[in-house]
Formats: structure tokens, C-alpha cells, sequence
């Protein structure tokens, strides 16, 4: 007779905890869950709103072959996850193969690790109900507004389609979205860019970039400026130096994965959590389905170890990060690497890309501030009402820019704020080789990625970190939305040039509005969301 049977919710999840554990243990998935609502009916009692179960037809022989093996067990080790999914899928199995308090124990970890498994099972616990309430009230939420609202759906555009309580809502984003771009109108300015020259130390001469501060609504005024220009005494105003620090970002939660995945690597929010779910289940990392930054003492002091052997005592600072979102689940713990000494891992070529970006994202949370210096350079001419900035920075200590930089939606190519700059001198005379006043247009607001949709969605409070990936391949099944390459729109825009004491005007053709990987409402998804 078998002592212990363990009951999860994968085959592969299985798999790593049966290593853990010696042969008195057998482990066993149950393939997610085992009860739901019935398909063709609402399934739920309208006067108490108690949820109506079934185990669908292709669970059967899996609760049958669960129900033999507890019958022989001495004791039936709930391992679920430990979230509020995870919880229900417990409670189902207690009720379901008709379990007995006293032969029954809940545990749950947040890592499949040696240490954490057999910590579970010395601290079991009972089936938290208050969590199993919480996943029924949101099932049954999403059944009464799927069902109220599909068949309307169904009458009045066509059949197969589908609302819900979260879908509908990251529809409804993704073409007010869409309609604010309809309805932009940019507006053009001319914004004006000066080359100054520097000669060095070392006699070598250097071009300097400088903006003007102020923009110029017409032609005719960008054109008066540069006649302003033309004999104009340019000289240094002044020249101040900040010390700048930057901080790390906090570890990973769900969604800060979802993005940075997608935005470094162009991974979907549904890849990025398959690869994690793999990761999670071959014991590599944490728990993938998370809204807290905290990391256990365990991990920081790994951390710290592994910063001191590899870069020296004075990259490190230990931190402990909370959460401002609403409602954050502050008992859990960030995702982040089982063990800090593995750097990298075996396996797929984006599981690796995935692990190495939150093993560099947990170990920058845990590095000194990166100090910076902020040089800003004001040079005036005496006819000008405003001035030219130059600004450059130096990094004094990389602190955690070392291994990690986190990247922007808006991430663009311009180097003006990291340029290196020469030695200047207050009151040092100047000379330019061009001016150059560009007309330059108002770009209209961003369609949303998925990362850019899941921060909105957090944002807002809608869904939950088990929730971002389903909700956004959904919408593109039903065919609400698609993810798209925006081709751009070519327009003509004036260049004035002052170069030699002469002013040259050009026009050139520049293509605006090209988008990459952007979520489009279709015109089924307009319908739908009206």
C-alpha cells in the first residue's frame, strides 16, 4: 500500500517533486481542474448564485484513476498552486473523490525546490475557503456576463462571438484607443538643432549637438530666426554639473515579465508565460503568476553572495521592495531564480533568454545605485531671446547598469542625453557649422502591444496576473482584435538650413505612424465593443 499520495495540478510539475521525495511517495496531476460549470447551461442557482458542477467528460478517467489511488493512500497530499485557481482545484478533489479531513493535508510552496517541498509538508495547512469563495465569485461573475451578453451578441452581429468581464473591457481599450488616432490631428512646429564646434585638448576639433528651447510655430518664423542667427556671437552661459542616481527596478511580478519580454525579446504575453510555466514546473524558477516584489530573505542573501564573489563588496545593496498596486498579493513572493548561483540554465533557446533576463533582473534589485553625472551647457547669443542646451552624462559608477538595464515602450534611438561631451569653458566663444530648423509634427497617441495593454490593464485594476495572457489570446481568437504591422504614411516636411552665411531651404519626404506588433480592432470588434 502506498503511504502518501501527492496530488498536483501538472504532469510536469509532477515529475520534478517526485525526485524530492523518497518511494513512500506517489505523485499524480490532475490536469488542472477537474470540475467546472457545465458548457451548454448557466449553471448557476440565480437565487443564491451557488455554482453548479460537473466533471466534464474528458476528466472522468483521470478522477476515476485519482479516486483509486487515494482509496489506497494513508494520507493524500494536496499540492496545488497557491493561488486562488490552485485553491479550488483542491477543494474540488476533497469533494470530488470523496476525501476524509483526517487523511487529508493542503500544501502549498512557491518554488519547486528540495527545501521548499519538504518545508510544505512539515507546515501543512487546511483549504483556505475565503480563497475558494474568491474563485467561484469571479467564475460566476464571468459566467452570468458571458451568458447575459453572447446571445445579444449572437442576435444582432453573429453567432460564435463572445463578451466577458475582463475580454470586453481590454476590447473596449484597444478601439477607444484606435478612435483617438482617428480622430488626432497633428500639429507641425519647427524645432531647431545646432552644430557647434570644440576643439580639444588635443587639437582634434568636435561636433556638438544642441537643441533650442523654443519651437516655432511657422516657416516664416524658423526662417527670421536663422536671419538672427547669421552674424550672432554665440558664447558659453553657463554650465551646470548634477549628481544623478539611478535605482534598479524591482524583481519581476507577472506583468513586468510579460512586458519586458515582449519588449526586449518581441516575445507575446502568452509565450513569454509558457516558457515561465516550463521554467516553474523543472524547479527553476518561482511561482510565474505574481503581483509582489518581495524576495525571501533566502534569495537576498544569495544575491548578496553572488554580487560580492563576482563584482566586488561595494555593488552591493540589499533591498526589500512592496508593492503600490491595488490589492497586491504581498504574502507571495516576486519571480525570480530557484538558485542565484545558476546564471544560466539548460533548455530551449527562449527558456534560456527568458531565465538570464530574470536572473539579470533579480540580481540588478539587489546592486548599488548606478552614479551618474548630468552635465547641461547653455549657450546664448546676444539677439536671441532664448538658448541653445547641450546635455551629456558620465557614468561615475555603473552600480547595477552593470548587468541590467530595464527598456521603455518609448525607447527611441536618440543619443542627445548620453552624448559625451568635451571640456567647456563659462563665457567661451563659439562657432557653429549649421543650424538646422526642422518642421516636425505632434505624433498621435501609441496603439497598445500586449506589454503596453497589460500595464493599462494592471493599471486599471482589471484581471489578475493569472488573467493578462488568456484575456489577450482570446480577443485575437475571436478575431476582436489583431496584432498587426502598421505600414507608415509618407508627408512632406520643410528643412531650413543655415550653413556658410547662406540659408537653404529643402523639403523632404519622411514616413510617420509605422508600428510594430500593435493590437488593431477589427471592425467585428468595433461592433462588438459599440
Amino acid at each position: 500500500m502506498q503511504k502518501n499520495l501527492v496530488i498536483v495540478e501538472s504532469p510536469a510539475k509532477a515529475k520534478t517533486i517526485e525526485k524530492f521525495l523518497g518511494a513512500d511517495y506517489k505523485v499524480m496531476s490532475s490536469y488542472g481542474h477537474i470540475c467546472d460549470l457545465k458548457k451548454k447551461d448557466l449553471s448557476i442557482n440565480i437565487d443564491t448564485f451557488e455554482p453548479i458542477y460537473e466533471i466534464p467528460s474528458d476528466k472522468k478517467k483521470v478522477v476515476s484513476e485519482l479516486k483509486e489511488a487515494a482509496k489506497k493512500a494513508e494520507m493524500v497530499w494536496l499540492a496545488s498552486d497557491e493561488d486562488r485557481e490552485g485553491e479550488a482545484i483542491s477543494w474540488h478533489l476533497f469533494e470530488t473523490l470523496g476525501l476524509k479531513p483526517e487523511k487529508t493535508k493542503r500544501i502549498v510552496f512557491h518554488e519547486i525546490t528540495k527545501n521548499a517541498i519538504l518545508h510544505a509538508i512539515e507546515t501543512p495547512r487546511d483549504i483556505d475557503t475565503n480563497l475558494v469563495y474568491a474563485q467561484q465569485a469571479r467564475r460566476v461573475l464571468d459566467r452570468i456576463v458571458g451568458f447575459k451578453l453572447s446571445p445579444i451578441l449572437w442576435r444582432k452581429v453573429k453567432p460564435a462571438l463572445s463578451a466577458g468581464r475582463v475580454q470586453s473591457v481590454a476590447v473596449r481599450l484597444i478601439v477607444e484607443r484606435e478612435r483617438e488616432i482617428k480622430d488626432f490631428v497633428p500639429e507641425a512646429s519647427y524645432r531647431v538643432v545646432a552644430i557647434f564646434r570644440l576643439e580639444g585638448a588635443n587639437g582634434q576639433v568636435q561636433d556638438v549637438r544642441a537643441d533650442y528651447s523654443e519651437r516655432f510655430k511657422t516657416k516664416k518664423e524658423a526662417y527670421a530666426f536663422l536671419e538672427k542667427c547669421k552674424g550672432a556671437d554665440f558664447k558659453v552661459k553657463d554650465i551646470t554639473t548634477k549628481p544623478l542616481r539611478k535605482l534598479p527596478a524591482p524583481p519581476f511580478t507577472t506583468s513586468t515579465m510579460q512586458q519586458e519580454a515582449t519588449r526586449k525579446f518581441g516575445f507575446t504575453v502568452m509565450q513569454t508565460m509558457m516558457l515561465a510555466q516550463r521554467l516553474y514546473e523543472s524547479g527553476k524558477i518561482t511561482y510565474m503568476r505574481t503581483d509582489s516584489v518581495n524576495l525571501s530573505t533566502l534569495c537576498i542573501d544569495s544575491c548578496r553572495k553572488a554580487i560580492t564573489e563576482s563584482m566586488g563588496e561595494e555593488y552591493v545593496k540589499s533591498r526589500q521592495y512592496t508593492q503600490k498596486a491595488k490589492g497586491a498579493q504581498e504574502a507571495h513572493e516576486a519571480i525570480r531564480p530557484t538558485y542565484m548561483d545558476n546564471q544560466t540554465i539548460d533548455g530551449t533557446a527562449p527558456e534560456k533568454r527568458l531565465y538570464e533576463l530574470i536572473w539579470k533582473r533579480t540580481i540588478a534589485s539587489q546592486m548599488a545605485d548606478a552614479e551618474i553625472e548630468k552635465t547641461t551647457v547653455s549657450i546664448t547669443a546676444p539677439k536671441l531671446d532664448g538658448e541653445f542646451t547641450v546635455t551629456g552624462e558620465t557614468v561615475k559608477f555603473d552600480g547595477f547598469l552593470r548587468v541590467y538595464r530595464e527598456s521603455r515602450d518609448d525607447d527611441s534611438n536618440d543619443s542627445q542625453e548620453t552624448q559625451g561631451l568635451p571640456e567647456f569653458k563659462k563665457g567661451q566663444a563659439l562657432e557653429f557649422s549649421q543650424i538646422s530648423a526642422f518642421e516636425r509634427f505632434t505624433q498621435h497617441p501609441q496603439r497598445f502591444n500586449e506589454a503596453a495593454l497589460v500595464h493599462k490593464m494592471e493599471e486599471l485594476g482589471i484581471g489578475r496576473p493569472s488573467t493578462y495572457a488568456p484575456t489577450i489570446g482570446t480577443i485575437q481568437q475571436r478575431e476582436y482584435v489583431l496584432r498587426e504591422d502598421i505600414e507608415g504614411t509618407k508627408r512632406e516636411c520643410d528643412t531650413l538650413r543655415l550653413e556658410n552665411g547662406e540659408i537653404k531651404e529643402q523639403t523632404i519626404t519622411e514616413v510617420y505612424g509605422t508600428e510594430k506588433s500593435k493590437l488593431v480592432p477589427t471592425d467585428i470588434g468595433m461592433v462588438v465593443n459599440d
